[in-house]
């Protein structure tokens, strides 16, 4: 396995082109156009990569299950970057999937020290926010989730610490808790195939994720009783661990097979059939039958200071609930990409792309493409300064920041039913 970022860090400057290689993710774009609408959150580039995705897509365009889930670390207030990522869940559902989100508590409790009165809370307003975005589906509590937790373990039995330390880089300093932590992670991303079935799963995730990704892919391979390969003049089915009775079956569900002692290879049959097939055997002889999970990655939105968006720095986001005069200050004080004077800012225009104003309208705050793109060219050609564009942005946000707030009280009572206010 190779060494990767760190998912526990705040200060990340990601080369993405580079990880991309390094890590073989792909651009997203030249999965796109299989889905049957491709949704704004691709069209404007924020969605940038992943790994699978055409699995996802084929299922959206032709109606089959599949499943998404995201996680959150309840270490600090919501912020308006994991807004993207439950957009981005709940598109999915409304696409036909099966939604999970994981409040990960049992994360937040080793890595970051947040207490579990501190966890509760949190992730009772993120799933308050995710519920006023139109989520439908599974949310829980990681430290709340007994079958988790056994599969957690199972999870386990498949990963040792030399694999930690080649991935996250941990040493003999590192919490058992931590370590802990990384497992039911991964279990969280298998969860849904679990709960649900076997079935594409798609996890949202900002590049520094990734490590994880690659760690749920190989589990979910070593968790396979048999490996299907395509060998060309044939189909071989490879035993790993599956009882003999297992392989026996699918030389059974295959007449013409020939069976060996350890593999059966199979003619004269698509490659998808054969993996079907071996994927039920293998689930009625006591196997997961997992998919590997796929991925997308996301650009971070930056903060409104600069830098990333962190809950541990709050002038570089605003929360729902705080006072207007509090949200236009930050606001009206975040940094542009407007040049040093008026008169080179009317000469070379702005830069949009590195401007946290321009970048909270396209992650959020201005639905209309014809509109967004008019502002961009406004920037660039010099038309507009920064100045006026902080006020028209500011009365978006405001508009935006109000019906969130009456979106969010209307399912409050949503999250009291289900979790009530000491949820553990």
């Amino acid at each position: 396995m190779q060494s990767g970022t760190n998912p526990w860090s705040n200060n990340q400057a990601e080369d993405i082109d580079r990880l991309f290689v390094e890590f073989g993710i792909e651009p997203i774009g030249g999965v796109a156009d299989r889905l049957p609408e491709v949704p704004s959150f691709i069209r404007r580039g924020i969605v940038v990569g992943h790994r699978d995705y055409r699995l996802i897509a084929d299922a959206i365009r032709n109606r089959t299950p599949f499943h998404v889930l995201t996680g959150f670390m309840p270490s600090g207030h919501l912020h308006l970057g994991h807004l993207m990522v439950m957009k981005e869940v709940v598109w999915h559902v409304r696409q036909g999937g099966n939604g999970y989100v994981a409040i990960a508590d049992r994360e937040a409790h080793a890595v970051r020290g947040t207490s579990w009165e501190k966890c509760r809370t949190f992730g009772r307003e993120y799933l308050k926010t995710l519920y006023a975005l139109g989520f439908e589906g599974t949310a829980y509590f990681q430290s709340r989730n007994d079958r988790l937790k056994d599969l957690a373990f199972e999870v386990s039995t498949k990963v040792n610490f030399s694999d930690l330390a080649a991935i996250y880089g941990f040493g003999p300093d590192t919490s058992l808790s931590h370590a802990m932590s990384v497992i039911t992670q991964v279990a969280d991303i298998l969860f849904p195939q679990l709960d649900a079935g076997p079935a594409p799963t798609v996890v949202p995730v900002g590049i520094d994720q990734d490590p994880h990704i690659r760690l749920t892919r190989d589990v979910a391979h070593k968790l396979r009783m048999f490996t299907v390969e395509d060998r060309g003049a044939y189909v071989s089915v490879r035993s790993k661990n599956a009882p003999a009775d297992a392989l026996a079956a699918v030389h059974r569900a295959f007449p013409g097979s020939r069976e060996y002692e350890a593999h059966v290879d199979i003619t004269a049959e698509p490659l998808g059939r054969v993996r079907d097939t071996v994927r039920e055997i293998e689930i009625a002889y006591g196997g997961f039958g997992f998919y590997s999970p796929s991925s997308t990655y996301h650009i971070f939105m930056p903060g409104l200071e600069g830098g990333k968006m962190s809950s541990s720095v709050p002038g570089s986001s605003f929360g729902f609930y705080e006072s207007d005069r509090e949200i236009k200050k930050k606001v009206m004080a975040a940094i542009t990409g407007g040049r040093a004077t008026l008169d080179e800012q009317r000469r070379l225009g702005g830069e949009p792309d590195r401007c946290s104003i321009f970048l909270l309208n396209l992650f959020h705050v201005l639905e209309d493409e014809i509109e967004l793109a008019d502002l961009r060219r406004r920037c660039l050609e010099g038309e507009l300064t920064c100045g006026q564009c902080k006020k028209e942005t500011l009365e978006r946000v405001m508009t935006f920041v109000r019906e969130m707030r009456e979106r969010m009280d209307a399912v409050e009572h949503l999250v009291e039913m289900e979790y009530g206010t000491d949820a553990q």
